[in-house]
């Protein structure tokens, strides 16, 4: 039998390459992997062109889909981004801020849409942490550091209750803060100013690692952030090709946590990283053995809690659930 073409995208990650290096095959595929300079560029063409048959998405473009009239697009268990976002917000350091309290009555830029990826974590936090919502900030959306191309292909919603604009064209969201045009920043990306150690700007969570080690142990969450879909056709038409994908995508992944646990032996002297097997254990320790889980069972809480942030924030239409956006065959991964 002929194996299937399939095309597909993501981004130049360590859990990923050995798929697009072909170290890992895919039973019944044959593959095309395709990447691009900046992730969205990946999201905009799975979205607006269709080009791939299974694509990367951050979760919130992905959801996004999901009120269309016919939603497009299904997803598999896999998580090829996730991090801790309490480091995502930065502030300006005479705007008062010293609490995440203080962020209430303060101008707040978020990067590329309102409710990014690192925006809808931040945010859940904070209202359910400390008591900080949304529409008790004034938002303002934007690039960062290089002119951001408009994000036009998928809807922007947002509370009727919350102020939203945008920051003017061209515009930079880390001088702003810089500057105190903005009293504070969420943001995937570290701004410049923040790199170079601009007096001017800082953390809300100075020792941001200790803050987010202790909400894991607390809450049992390492935030998603992007997911990989499927076309709806592939899903219906080729469930075992669907399945043959996610264990691709957990083989791949396999590869490279076995080459760091094994690197162990010798310091992990294969990186320029310093103590870069202290972390590595430092973290097995915390999160376990598979600390970048895929799959629902071991995924289903944090997954729930981006669905309720992004639904309670006012970017899904219904609360949605594992069961709405997991293609049926891997619910029990």
């Amino acid at each position: 039998m002929t194996d299937l073409k399939l095309d597909i995208a993501f981004w130049d990650y360590d859990r990923t390459r050995a798929l697009a290096d072909g170290t890992v095959k895919i039973d019944g595929v044959d593959a095309s992997f395709h990447s691009a300079r900046i992730v969205t560029e990946i999201f905009e063409r799975m979205i607006r062109q269709r080009d791939f048959d299974v694509s990367e998405l951050g979760m919130t473009y992905f959801l996004r889909t999901m009120d269309f009239d016919a939603p497009p697009f299904i997803a598999i268990p896999v998580f090829p981004n996730r991090c801790f976002r309490h480091s995502a917000i930065y502030v300006h350091t005479a705007a008062g801020i010293k609490r995440p309290e203080d962020l209430a009555g303060k101008t707040v830029g978020e990067l590329a849409v309102y409710g990014h990826d690192a925006g809808v974590i931040p945010k859940g936090i904070l209202s359910d942490d400390y008591g900080v919502t949304p529409d008790q900030c004034r938002w303002i959306v934007g690039g960062l550091d290089w002119p951001l191309k408009p994000i036009d292909f998928v809807p922007h919603p947002h509370p009727a209750n919350i102020e939203v604009t945008s920051a003017p064209q061209g515009s930079d969201l880390g001088e702003m803060l810089e500057t105190g045009k903005i009293d504070a920043l969420i943001s995937a990306d570290v701004p410049k100013c923040v790199l170079e150690k601009s007096p001017m700007v800082g953390r809300l969570f100075n020792d941001y690692e200790a803050t987010e080690r202790a909400y894991f142990q607390r809450t049992g969450i390492f935030p998603i952030m992007h997911t990989v879909v499927v076309s709806r056709e592939l899903a219906s038409e080729h469930p075992e090709i669907v399945k043959a994908v996610y264990k691709g995508f957990c083989d791949a992944k396999d590869v490279v946590t076995e080459q760091y646990k094994k690197g162990m032996i010798f310091n992990n002297m294969a990186t320029m990283v310093p103590w870069f097997s202290k972390l590595i254990d430092a973290d097995l320790s915390l999160l376990g053995e598979d600390w970048w889980p895929y799959g629902v069972k071991d995924n289903r809480k944090a997954v729930d809690t981006y669905l309720r942030y992004h639904f309670e924030q006012g970017l899904s239409k219904r609360r949605l659930t594992c069961e709405d956006i997991f293609v049926p065959e891997l619910l029990g991964t």
